[in-house]
């Protein structure tokens, strides 16, 4: 370990300072005359070099030298001690202070335990200049009799409290055993020792068992942390991109999560349950193919995959078929499970769910982001607390270079755009431009719905397409993957004409019209399939086809997304490289890829209630779309040429998945339940008028089980079918969400005015100083007119004062202010 070099401080000291004592804090003529010291002092050297400290030579004691450096100001040992004496340099820093705290504690705690007092100490402690080689011996024997009192006052203690006084204090590990040995008297030290030799054996024992539990558990938390998935990656991707582009990996880390709380609940209940209690098959199922990996039909149609294949029976517990040949009866003690009702309520548990955890990521992410207390010096924290000192390897710590560099250049990034705002014309420009640009991504979506809504109703009208005929199922989920895919990329044509000064404003611009255009176009897909095929598929399994379109769509949006990828990004670095020899790697398109993954697991949800395994498909598709999205980043895209600090894309993404896409899909299964009929043939809703219905007759049952039973139907009468409760429910968290908003509110108006109070404070504290440095200055100029009554010098202010006060009129005014002040009070 390096040593510390000492410094030797040349402090000459007059014939008064030798002969006087330190000046207490409490001797008003002597602070305000150290204090004008301070401020001659400071005067006289303000355009000079600060004070050097010159180097020790070896062997030297600790010396007052007479000889200062050249050219740099001298403070005297008064000035020096008053210096010393201010908390700033005392609190927190001494340790004659700390001593001193500490041996107050231990006067107040014998005095809670009636022992007697012992003498009192004085207040004032060693001064704590670092480095700074003063010959204090007054303030050293204070210290030595001060420690001694403490060694006494711990001697009076009891052990548990001694030990307990001892860890509190801020001294270094040698030092409180120093303390521990001296406070410890010598029958006590006998005592500990025989103890010590009796159970010697045991406390080996005991601590040894509890550092192995302290490192186990250590280990495991380490494990825990070394397990969260992708940790370095992102870190990576941080550090070289930026957050604005590992904002989109986080939000996919995030939706795989939601995918896995969704499916869990799903295989538990409704999937698990059914395979362990198979139906007959209805006949020999059709050989696989391998085009039911594209299509999602053929040998898929009756598996657990489907709404179809699930029974409208109370399953129970399987039993052996009879040796006469009569039908198989369950065996008496069967646990019975009613499928349409754990059904309907699963898929009603998971949204629930869902929904619970939507709102407390979206709250968490707004408290991440918009912090009341958003402190404006994120620079200096940055710059000055950002390292992390416990990095050791080399490439973590060129990762952490990387991601605070990128961090720099994000805040300086939006820093700038803050300056220089645009002129009235240029304003005029950019809104008639963005009005033209909006006119265009707004026809083109309309474009695309008209396009969609055509082409389905077309496929309506055609006949059922046959099981050999399998392939053009994928004609509709393909032109809508192709609008999708295309449209974006028009998008991003049209929005290099807007130039905004922002990234940001230009991809939350971006996200709007590509959340347009996807919602549009799944909204006429709802319609399409709620409207148009339950009444054209009436004799069939409706619900079926909805899954399997849910699921053609997914697949094929996965594979265009994996040749754009592919084509859009590897093809043209190396049309880049090779062609045009230049490295022009093309930019990672934040807003396209994350409506993508938002239309997605909008797909996702709506897919629930017809394809309980769709969530499986959507968390395989997620978890290969992380590596390749992450190899072609790395590979094929650069850094945004222009940083910008994303801290609140999360939270954008986050309300985007809820509101939109999951409110969207929540108002769509609402609808197949308490609307639409089931279908007669498939399905555990079959012979229904509504899946919701599934509820009331379970309710029914439960009216006439008997009385034990009979709160059941009240509660579902009262609390589920009164609108009332759902009304006043809905007002309430209006109610609460209103009183939040007003309290977060009136939070950052009280930290605005403690700001701007500190702010005055500061005001306060120079505005004082320049008045004392006027009293001061009048106090020198009329002591000297007293003992020089002939000079007719007009002032005796230093050279540099004068040219400091002739530039600040402000300071020059606050001064004769203070000065005229003075003389009124001279002559009152």
């Amino acid at each position: 370990m390096a040593q510390l070099l000492a410094f030797d401080l040349n402090v000459p000291e007059t014939l008064e300072d030798q002969g006087s004592q330190e000046p207490s804090p409490y001797d008003e003529s002597d602070v305000h005359d150290s204090f004008h010291r301070i401020i001659q002092e400071q005067t006289q050297w303000a355009a000079a070099q600060a004070l050097e400290l010159q180097p020790r030579e070896p062997g030297a004691g600790t010396q007052a030298a007479s000889g200062s450096a050249k050219g740099a100001p001298v403070h005297s040992s008064a000035t020096l001690r008053i210096l010393a004496s201010m908390p700033s340099r005392t609190i927190g820093r001494s340790r004659g202070a700390i001593i001193s705290q500490y041996y107050s504690r231990t006067v107040r705690l014998r005095r809670r335990t009636g022992r007697p007092q012992l003498g009192g100490s004085g207040r004032s402690a060693r001064p704590s200049l670092r480095l700074y080689d003063l010959e204090l011996d007054s303030a050293t024997l204070q210290e030595e009799e001060r420690q001694m009192l403490l060694v006494r006052e711990l001697q009076s203690l009891t052990v548990t409290q001694r030990d307990h006084m001892l860890q509190g204090m801020p001294l270094s590990l040698a030092e409180k055993r120093c303390l521990r040995e001296k406070s410890q008297t010598p029958r006590g030290k006998r005592r500990g020792w025989r103890g010590h030799r009796g159970l010697r054996c045991w406390s080996w024992l005991w601590d040894t068992c509890v550092l192995a539990l302290h490192n186990l558990g250590l280990r495991l938390l380490w494990g825990l942390h070394a397990l969260r998935p992708w940790r370095y990656a992102l870190k990576r991707i941080g550090g070289q991109f930026g957050s604005s582009v590992l904002s989109y990996f986080l939000f996919l880390k995030t939706l795989l999560a939601f995918n896995a709380l969704l499916l869990l609940p799903l295989l538990a209940f409704i999937v698990g349950v059914q395979a362990a209690f198979p139906p007959a098959p209805p006949g020999p199922g059709p050989a696989f193919t391998g085009l039911e990996l594209l299509t999602g039909g053929g040998s898929f149609s009756h598996t657990v995959m489907y709404y179809g294949y699930y029974r409208n029976a109370t399953l129970n517990q399987p039993c052996a078929p009879p040796l006469d040949g009569s039908q198989c009866t369950p065996e008496a003690h069967g646990l019975p499970y009613n499928m349409p009702l754990a059904y309907l309520f699963t898929v009603g548990m998971v949204f629930f769910i869902t929904c619970i955890t939507l709102v407390y990521s979206m709250s968490r992410s707004f408290g991440e982001s918009y912090r009341v207390g958003s402190t404006l010096g994120v620079h200096a924290i940055t710059v000055f607390c950002s390292w992390d000192y416990k990095v050791t390897q080399k490439w973590a710590s060129r990762l952490q270079h990387d991601n605070i560099r990128t961090q720099l250049k994000e805040l300086l990034a939006e820093w700038q755009l803050r300056q220089g705002p645009r002129s009235t014309c240029g304003r005029l420009r950019q809104v008639a431009v963005l009005v033209l640009v909006w006119l265009l991504c707004l026809g083109t979506t309309l474009g695309c719905a008209v396009a969609v809504y055509a082409f389905s109703e077309l496929l309506t009208q055609q006949s059922p397409v046959s099981a050999e005929r399998e392939g053009a199922l994928l004609a509709l989920p393909l032109v809508v993957c192709l609008l999708n895919l295309g449209a974006p990329y028009l998008f991003r044509g049209l929005a290099a004409l807007e130039r905004h000064d922002s990234p940001g404003l230009e991809v939350y611009v971006a996200i709007c019209r590509n959340l347009i255009l996807k919602m549009v176009i799944l909204g006429i897909l709802c319609y399409h399939w709620l409207g148009r095929r339950v009444g054209a598929l009436k004799d069939q399994c409706w619900e079926n086809f909805v899954g399997q379109e849910l699921y053609r769509l997914t697949v094929v949006d996965f594979l265009l997304t994996l040749l754009d990828t592919l084509f859009g990004e590897l093809l043209w670095r190396l049309i880049s490289e090779k062609k045009f020899k230049r490295r022009g790697k093309p930019e990672f398109d934040i807003a396209r890829n994350v409506l993508d993954l938002i239309y997605g697991q909008t797909l996702t949800w709506l897919g629930v209630l017809f394809s309980p395994l769709l969530p499986a498909v959507q968390s395989v598709k997620l978890l290969l779309l992380f590596y390749v999205k992450k190899t072609s980043l790395l590979a094929n895209c650069r850094a945004p040429r222009r940083p910008w600090l994303a801290s609140r894309m999360s939270t954008v993404f986050v309300s985007l998945l809820c509101f939109p896409s999951f409110l969207g899909a929540a108002i769509f299964l609402c609808y197949a339940i308490w609307q639409v009929k089931p279908s007669s043939t498939c399905g555990p809703f079959r012979g229904l008028d509504t899946m919701y219905e599934a509820g009331k007759l379970w309710v029914r049952r439960l009216e006439k089980a008997g009385p034990r039973v009979s709160w059941l139907p009240w509660v579902h009468q009262h609390l589920v079918e009164n609108t009332f409760l759902t009304y006043l429910a809905s007002a309430l968290l209006l109610a609460v969400i209103y009183l939040n908003i007003q309290v977060v509110k009136g939070q950052r108006k009280v930290i605005c005015l403690l700001k701007e109070q500190i702010s005055n404070e500061g005001e306060d504290k120079i505005f004082l100083i320049n008045k004392l440095h006027s009293v001061y200055e009048r106090k020198e100029r009329s002591r000297y007119l007293r003992l020089n009554p002939g000079d007719s010098s007009i002032s005796l202010l230093p050279r540099q004062t004068h040219t400091r006060l002739a530039s600040d009129p402000a300071r020059a005014g606050r001064t004769q202010e203070a000065m005229k002040l003075v003389d009124d009070r001279e002559a009152f």
